[in-house]
């Protein structure tokens, strides 16, 4: 992948799939990536924490549901990241969906590459009590790694039977993992 000198215009059109345990980095490498392609870059963690400020329906639900490290149901992650990606034409990095095999199945876009930044629960524990986000206890962080292997891990063999999934190294420096996306 190029460093964004002298895109052609397949790079500038990608839609990048970033995958990975929580703490495993995949917001900072998306934010570095979209850089480097000049893609917006949508996270999705970012978009409910936003709602769950809300005073709505919606806002409260979505609070409710982040409060105890469970997933945000299919039909509500549908109704945003449609919502998201219908504004964008050339393409971009997503972090933080698909969250489930139904989500990845359902394809409302074509993906050209998933980089799944592969982390042990051990070191993604670590990386996330350090942050110190609001409400992310230690039990929080054991039911998010939780729901992740349970729920998000099918969509890895989703996508690697598409020949789209790249595995990258997340222990390294974020430059380390960022050099292995960029080169991959």
């Amino acid at each position: 992948m190029d460093s964004g000198r002298g895109q052609n215009d397949e790079e500038k059109n990608m839609n990048i799939i970033l995958m990975g345990v929580p703490g495993s980095g995949k917001t900072t490498q998306a934010e570095l990536l979209a850089k480097d392609l000049n893609l917006p870059h949508i996270e999705t963690g970012a978009v409910y924490r936003s709602i769950a400020n809300e005073p709505t329906v919606l806002g409260q639900k979505v609070k409710n549901i982040l409060a105890t490290g469970d997933l945000i149901d299919d039909e509500t992650t549908f109704k945003v990241v449609d919502k998201y990606l219908n504004e964008i034409k050339n393409g971009f990095i997503l972090d933080g969906f698909p969250r489930t095999l139904i989500q990845a199945q359902r394809e409302l876009f074509f993906i050209d590459k998933v980089f799944y930044i592969k982390l042990t629960d051990e070191e993604a524990t670590k990386r996330l009590l350090l942050r110190a986000r609001a409400g992310e206890t230690p039990e929080i962080i054991k039911e998010r790694l939780r729901v992740y292997h349970q729920e998000t891990e099918p969509i890895l063999n989703y996508y690697r039977r598409q020949k789209k999934l790249l595995e990258i190294d997340g222990s390294g420096t974020i430059e380390e993992v960022h050099d292995l996306i960029k080169n991959s």
